[in-house]
């Protein structure tokens, strides 16, 4: 199971959010900013917006495939499966969410609207917040 904080020797000295625990930070605020904002009318969203964001999903999935393909069977990093599911749920999520949205579409002022944007953008931004995750980890700075 995924621990939220890294604590290195078992005090409380040195606690931290861990980099996933930070991604979901920040995709919760982005997603209740952007439905604010959606609500409000401050911001619209064009439809080229939503292909832009279903087109970035799928990439993410495909790259993510590939990679599991041409990855060693066994990779001793702890951090590599948090990061890979925090992806893997973003790009899941944003592309769900993207097609939601072009099915019904965006109405500037609408309550379901609004709520749909939000969490479209929470997981983008835990699909961005999860490719920084997976470089961390790739490159050891969470061990």
């Amino acid at each position: 199971m995924m621990s939220l904080f890294n604590c290195g020797n078992g005090n409380n000295c040195g606690c931290r959010c861990s980099c996933t625990t930070a991604a979901l930070i920040a995709g919760v605020i982005l997603g209740l900013v952007t439905a604010l904002l959606q609500i409000t009318a401050v911001i619209t969203v064009a439809p080229a917006f939503l292909w832009v964001a279903l087109g970035i999903a799928v990439v993410y999935l495909l790259l993510l495939a590939v990679a599991a393909v041409v990855a060693p069977e066994r990779t001793c990093r702890p951090c590599l499966c948090p990061a890979i599911g925090t992806l893997l749920a973003g790009a899941l999520g944003s592309a769900l969410f993207a097609v939601v949205l072009l099915g019904v579409g965006i109405v500037a002022t609408s309550v379901v609207s609004a709520i749909l944007l939000g969490l479209l953008l929470f997981f983008l931004t835990l699909l961005l917040g999860g490719t920084a995750c997976l470089i961390r980890c790739l490159f050891g700075c969470d061990d």
